[in-house]
């Protein structure tokens, strides 16, 4: 991986937080990812909601699988841990960590091809198990690392850069949640960090799994005409958008728009997305009620954002496993290894 350090310049002038840092030291590299990718704005805005929660850096890890999207964590908080698994294996390296040492903030960031294709099967027993930790998929609907290819999120009719069309049902991570109980189930799109910077914020501080699907645009291979994770089919399915005869792909395109409300976003290759912001008084307790709003925006064109569903008070990862109130980490290794007479103990209750 390319690794491109930014110039260490602070101004005097820069506002900081109580722990005396300011946004610029919860960066990290230079980004190497496309001109205009909605990663990057993904990236921003998980700087800005660390820096808003005074978050140590040392005190935050952060993981990632393969594809464009593993990059990310190497643009943000230089100063944390970080662990880069193989190919969807990122939430059982999450989820062992997070057993030996629950005292870290755990931020994971992974891909749709990472999370619903190869590494599927990881991210359900994460959600089953409630890990502790906020899980950002990076949901832009095709392999940009291997050139364009569908993912499985990819929407049935959407059209890839080379004109082939998708036939088959995508994987919603959002209703893959919802069935397999997560307790923390939100939306976002790179596009709008005025919601996408609290949400965040939110699952940093829920005690469990904290899944955030942020729909974020290749500018690369899907955003263009036909496609239905590009930037303009996003907002015209977030009413309508600045109509433009030509916007570069380079070009940073944002939306803002009320609770409850619709907006069309219009993308660079002419193509619409149309968003619908969860009204005021949604209720995101109501798991099956919940279900049924997302399924329904599907069927008028439409993806819902917010937060969709959170149970605060639910068992975690370590309320499951009956772990003991001292961190793995900090117990000695007489501790964690007894010896062979406490095992025989133990093999004995089972005979």
């Amino acid at each position: 991986m390319t690794y491109i350090p930014k110039p260490r310049v602070r101004h005097p002038t820069l506002p900081t937080n109580a722990l005396g840092l300011t946004r610029r030291d919860y960066e990290g590299s230079m980004s190497t990812l496309c001109a205009g990718c909605g990663h990057d704005s993904i990236t921003a805005a998980i700087i800005e909601a660390a820096w808003e929660l005074e978050l140590e850096p040392h005190r935050v890890a952060k993981l990632s699988g393969i594809g464009c999207s593993s990059k990310t964590p190497t643009y943000f908080i230089g100063a944390a841990h970080g662990f880069n698994a193989v190919h969807g294996r990122m939430p059982a390296i999450a989820t062992g960590a997070e057993a030996a040492n629950p005292d870290l903030t755990y931020i994971g960031v992974s891909g749709d091809g990472d999370s619903l294709a190869i590494g599927l099967g990881q991210l359900c027993h994460a959600i089953r198990r409630n890990v502790d930790m906020l899980y950002v998929l990076e949901n832009n609907g095709v392999y940009g690392l291997t050139k364009g290819q569908f993912s499985a999120s990819a929407d049935v009719g959407s059209r890839a850069k080379r004109g082939q069309v998708n036939r088959l049902e995508p994987i919603d991570p959002v209703l893959l949640a919802l069935t397999l109980g997560g307790t923390f189930v939100a939306r976002s799109f790179s596009g709008d960090k005025a919601q996408l910077v609290p949400i965040l914020k939110a699952g940093i501080r829920h005690r469990g799994f904290a899944l955030v699907d942020v729909i974020s645009p290749c500018v690369a291979f899907n955003d263009h005409e036909g496609s239905t994770k590009s930037y303009r089919y996003t907002r015209d399915h977030l009413e309508a958008a600045v109509e433009a005869d030509l916007v570069l792909p380079t070009a940073e395109i944002t939306a803002s728009y009320d609770p409850g409300a619709a907006r069309a976003v219009t993308l660079p290759d002419g193509s619409v997305i149309r968003f619908r912001k969860v009204p005021d008084d949604f209720d995101p307790s109501d798991r099956d009620r919940t279900y049924a709003y997302v399924r329904g925006r599907q069927e008028a064109g439409e993806i819902p954002t917010g937060l969709l569903h959170l149970a605060p008070d639910a068992p975690d990862h370590h309320d499951f496993l009956e772990m003991v109130e001292t961190p793995l980490v900090n117990l000695s290794f007489e501790e964690l290894c007894p010896g062979a007479d406490a095992l025989e103990d133990v093999l004995a209750a089972f005979r």
